[in-house]
C-alpha cells in the first residue's frame, strides 16, 4: 500500500538525532513512484560511501560542504549548491573534504535502493 507522505520517522536512520542529522531513505516504492531519496551527513572529513554501484542513475545534490566524487575512472570535486550524475552501472564513491560537515540528498532513479558494493581498490 502506497502513501501520501512519509515522516522522518519513516525514513530515518537516526531519529534519535532528528532535525540535526539527515540520514536515512525515502524509498519510492512507499509513495508510488520511480524515486528513491536519500539523505546522507557526514560530519568528519574523510568519510563517505565506499566504492559501489547501482542498475540506475543517481543525482547527488550538495546541500551543505564540499566532497570529492570518484565516478568511474574520473575525480570530481563538489561543493554546496552542485549537482553530479553517478551514471547507471559505473561504480562510484565519495567523501566529505572538509572542513565542516558534508550533506547530501541522493536521488536514486529507482523505487527502490539497490546498492552493490564493490572492492575499493584505494582502502588497505
Amino acid at each position: 500500500m502506497t502513501k501520501d507522505k512519509l515522516t522522518w520517522r519513516d525514513w530515518s536512520r537516526k531519529p534519535e538525532a532528528w532535525p540535526e542529522v539527515w540520514r536515512g531513505a525515502a524509498e519510492g516504492e512507499a509513495l508510488g513512484t520511480n524515486v528513491t531519496v536519500l539523505f546522507y551527513e557526514a560530519a568528519e572529513p574523510g568519510v563517505g560511501p565506499t566504492l559501489h554501484v547501482h542498475p540506475y542513475d543517481e543525482v547527488f545534490v550538495i546541500r551543505e560542504g564540499r566532497a570529492l566524487f570518484t565516478v568511474g575512472d574520473r575525480k570530481i570535486e563538489a561543493e554546496t549548491g552542485d549537482v553530479v550524475l553517478g551514471p547507471a552501472n559505473v561504480p562510484h564513491k565519495f567523501h566529505n573534504l572538509g572542513p565542516g560537515r558534508l550533506v547530501t540528498i541522493d536521488i536514486h532513479q529507482s523505487p527502490r535502493w539497490i546498492q552493490t558494493d564493490l572492492v575499493d581498490p584505494d582502502l588497505p
